[in-house]
């Protein structure tokens, strides 16, 4: 079975480093909120055009505090597409603020521009745009929608390290944005782990304070706080893997290349169109078909493992039942025939090659 991820393999060729920083912490006697912590967010920033980062415990955590940060909460609305993980609209939610869904754009699946403008009403304090599938958002006409109007864009890049547009690395592209550092994200940890960047250094200071018990000096809480931190141990598992993110973000992207090439003009297939000038790194390769269960279960005979994101969308869930009433036909649509395929690192060449000719077939 070729699976969509491979953990292990990721793990594989760095073994030797990753067992030696977890041993070297498990000796430090130090734990939380040292060393290891602050070196990977000094590493982090910089690999984002960053002044600064701050580690929280989860890319949702990440989210939200910098909607928190920003003064984001009850009577607010943020405009966020509606195709996209839950974990973007519950970091609004969970602000008291309220989602105001968008349809993305068909072709690229992404939030736009004019679909944001239309959405822009009176209480209208932000927007969210998503990197998502580890494509790049056009955030240009998106942040310049937003000085219009006097709006904060915030980038939910958990999908995106590593991606550019073009010399400009996501993360550095609006206000503030959260990256995601669970295990299968592209520089995933061993656990869970999230990061905010900024410009804004007093933003990042409030958004430190928010995960660690709205404090700044200890024991004395000025804002009502959480308890989010990084750890250590992963801290120091990341600063490995960031040093190796490079190469295999570079094996994504020749394994998209592969596959775009391979299944170019396949009647049937829908292919993911990144925008010129950026450099994606196609954190999920996802294709549209029709029939796509039948097509899944076509691939699984094959020995071809897939994986759909999103098949509820956050509209339809239970969660938000009552909360959102509206016609979002391009995202409904999108959850109907979404499927990603297996294109991260440890699909070598006869792999890629099988995986097409079998969704060829399938779809046939």
């Amino acid at each position: 079975m070729i699976p969509v991820a491979d953990l292990a393999y990721l793990h594989r060729e760095q073994s030797a480093e990753l067992e030696a920083a977890a041993l070297r912490v498990l000796r430090s006697g130090f734990y939380l909120r040292g060393p290891e912590t602050e070196a990977f967010e000094h590493d982090f920033a910089d690999r984002v055009a960053a002044p600064g980062a701050v580690a929280v415990g989860s890319g949702l955590d990440a989210l939200c505090y910098s909607l928190v940060a920003l003064g984001i909460g009850p009577g607010d609305e943020v405009i966020a597409p509606a195709h996209t993980a839950i974990a973007t609209w519950l970091a609004i939610t969970h602000t008291g603020a309220r989602v105001v869904p968008v349809d993305p754009d068909e072709r690229t699946m992404l939030l736009d521009a004019e679909s944001a403008r239309a959405a822009i009403g009176p209480r209208t304090a932000a927007i969210v745009v998503v990197h998502l599938y580890g494509l790049v958002a056009d955030t240009d006409p998106l942040l310049e929608l937003a000085r219009e109007h006097g709006l904060a864009v915030i980038e939910d890049a958990a999908q995106a390290f590593g991606a550019c547009e073009g010399e400009r690395p996501v993360g550095s592209l609006g206000d503030v944005a959260a990256f995601s550092l669970y295990p299968t994200k592209n520089l995933g940890a061993a656990g869970d782990g999230g990061v905010v960047v900024a410009t804004d250094t007093a933003l990042l200071e409030r958004v430190r304070m928010l995960g660690n018990y709205g404090e700044r000096q200890r024991r004395h809480s000025e804002l009502l706080g959480h308890n989010s931190r990084l750890d250590e141990l992963q801290a120091a598992m990341l600063r490995v893997k960031l040093r190796a993110i490079d190469r295999f973000n570079a094996a994504r992207r020749a394994r998209a290349a592969s596959h775009l090439e391979a299944l170019s003009g396949v009647p049937g297939i829908e292919l993911p169109e990144p925008r010129p000038g950026t450099l994606p790194v196609w954190h999920q390769f996802v294709v549209r078909v029709d029939r796509r269960d039948a097509v899944r279960e076509a691939l699984q005979a094959r020995g071809v493992e897939t994986l759909v994101h999103y098949p509820e969308p956050p509209h339809r869930s239970q969660a938000y039942a009552g909360l959102v009433d509206q016609s979002l036909p391009i995202t409904d649509r999108l959850a109907q025939r979404v499927l990603s395929l297996p294109a991260g690192p440890h699909v070598d060449d006869r792999a890629g090659e099988l995986v097409c000719a079998a969704l060829g077939e399938a779809v046939r």
